[in-house]
């Protein structure tokens, strides 16, 4: 039982090292842009993304369900690939973000700004849809540490504290599973 609390407290560091770079690239992705190479267009990226999101949520439903039968195997192994894809996506996701132009709800001319036609012919539509982006953004760095730490406790064998953890862990990571291809749904008319 020791070694595996020094396991977890070894893992603990990593996960918050992890978090910190993480949000650290989620910054700087905003900021920095990669300029790529002629003829290179990574366009393509954005409904990937929310596939592999719409996936994630599929993935941590099934475990939830498996872990509900008692089939912790299948719950183990779900985890694992909820885990595996949400690195994928955010790899990805960032990878697109540091070289491609902002895409801008509303920006029906895909010209990079806002006008104020746009913004009345998009309405309400455009707060709902900055809701749910602010709050998908938000929660999805906030989650990231306390998905590691509840990954740590299982792996390290903490199941009390594993159960105790992911109860809540869970349908935040599932929300942000959830609104990830709903931001993109309505985004979607605005890209170029």
């Amino acid at each position: 039982m020791e070694e595996n609390l020094q396991l977890a407290a070894k893992l603990k560091k990593w996960a918050w090292a992890i978090s910190a770079l993480v949000i650290a690239l989620v910054v700087m992705m905003r900021e920095v842009k990669i300029p790529l190479p002629e003829g290179v267009d990574l366009g393509f990226l954005p409904p990937f993304h929310a596939s592999v999101n719409a996936i994630t949520a599929l993935v941590l439903i099934a475990a939830f369900w498996f872990i509900r039968k008692k089939n912790i195997e299948m719950h183990r192994k779900l985890i694992y690939l909820a885990i595996g894809l949400s690195v994928i996506f955010l790899l990805s996701y960032v990878s697109y973000h540091i070289t491609m132009p902002e895409t801008i709800f509303g920006d029906m001319n895909h010209d990079g700004v806002l006008s104020d036609e746009e913004k009345l012919a998009v309405g309400s539509t455009r707060m709902v849809y900055l809701i749910i982006l602010g709050t998908h953004i938000l929660l999805a760095g906030i989650i990231l540490p306390f998905i590691l730490f509840t990954f740590i406790r299982a792996y390290t064998n903490q199941i009390a504290k594993h159960r105790k953890m992911a109860r809540w862990v869970f349908p935040l990571w599932l929300y942000v599973a959830i609104t990830g291809p709903v931001c993109y749904l309505m985004l979607l008319p605005y890209y170029g």
